[in-house]
């Protein structure tokens, strides 16, 4: 079952094998978040997306979203903004911070984006698209991509054009999600348009869309040309999926779930990121959306998730924790044959 359709992705001086990518997810892809998928084998991982303006104006909510960790490379820092003055000064500020990537978000689908002509908008003015692209390539001097959508609607997929635009700006890759803006993230993402894309460009492609799973990536691969990956929610409360990818296309192992000593081990670390990047106690108040993930399926961990919401400090964290490991122990002495236990 190994993936042995080999593909590298160049981006300017990265040369990516295989690639699987963390995308730009807003209140997602933070700093902690985007470290724990690095450590679990994400090739490249993605800033939340940032407004130009925001940038400009020196929102610190805005800069914050833009710092990183030396471990954390290549990373790539993604703006939107409708405004080309305000986009360029955005990507000479992306820059001077020291990201490998520029990354432009022309895929929006959130209607207080597309309503400021920012976003997925730009699919509907492909010239202002063409323009502001231009002007990014010539900005800055690290790679520029883009990340965007088949069309507006079923009745307006356009994304042949758009490639065919796009490529002659100059940018250096093109993530295309195969969906349209008006499908936002229901129905089933479209692959196939990926091969017609390559068809007429010689851009890198990265397919974004329905990649759930090790097995996603294997018939993703297979199936089209695309030269590298993209997963977005199915990485949310689970990293651990870039590690089990990796396994499955690199060394012909398919691994399991995380071990019980794993899951706890990374919930920690991710907490203590949060806290060390974000101080105390905003750290500690915004890890509180991981537990679901790092406990999904752990037997009666509701109950243990519902005083962990509420915890007040690291302390009270860890002592929640261990009443919940010594229940599973006691579980598991009744019940051997069951590895995390069952239930929520």
């Amino acid at each position: 079952m190994k993936i042995n359709k080999f593909t590298k992705m160049i981006i300017g001086k990265h040369n990516i094998e295989n690639g699987v990518l963390l995308a730009p997810m807003e209140s997602v892809t933070d700093l902690p978040f985007r470290v724990i998928c690095k450590k679990m084998g994400a090739d490249i991982v993605y800033t939340e997306f940032i407004a130009s303006e925001a940038l400009i104006r020196d929102v610190q909510r805005s800069i914050n979203k833009m710092q990183f960790r030396e471990d954390e490379r290549p990373i790539a820092v993604q703006i939107f903004g409708s405004k080309i003055e305000s986009m360029v000064e955005s990507a000479k500020i992306v820059e001077e911070s020291g990201a490998d990537i520029l990354d432009i978000n022309y895929g929006c689908w959130v209607k207080k984006v597309v309503n400021n002509n920012s976003g997925a908008a730009l699919l509907k003015d492909l010239s202002l698209m063409e323009n502001m692209t231009k002007e990014l390539v010539k900005a800055v001097k690290i790679p520029v991509t883009v990340k965007t959508r088949l069309g507006w609607d079923e009745n307006s997929i356009n994304i042949i054009e758009v490639a065919k635009t796009l490529e002659s700006t100059g940018i250096a890759a093109l993530t295309i999600h195969c969906r349209t803006r008006e499908m936002a993230m229901r129905g089933n993402a479209d692959w196939t348009w990926i091969n017609r894309v390559k068809e007429k460009v010689n851009l890198p492609i990265i397919l974004n869309g329905d990649v759930r799973s090790p097995q996603d990536v294997k018939r993703a691969f297979a199936e089209t040309n695309c030269d590298a990956l993209m997963i977005g929610r199915a990485a949310i409360g689970n990293p651990f999926l870039f590690k089990q990818i990796k396994a499955f296309s690199n060394n012909n192992e398919i691994i399991g779930e995380p071990s019980l000593e794993e899951r706890i081990n990374t919930l920690f670390l991710h907490l203590n990121l949060n806290i060390e990047s974000k101080g105390f106690p905003r750290g500690l108040y915004e890890f509180r959306k991981h537990y679901s993930g790092y406990l999904k399926g752990l037997y009666n961990s509701s109950q243990y998730r519902q005083r962990l919401v509420v915890a007040m400090s690291v302390e009270e964290i860890h002592s929640i924790i261990n009443e919940l490991l010594e229940e599973l122990n006691h579980y598991w002495a009744t019940k051997p044959d069951q590895e995390l236990g069952v239930g929520n």
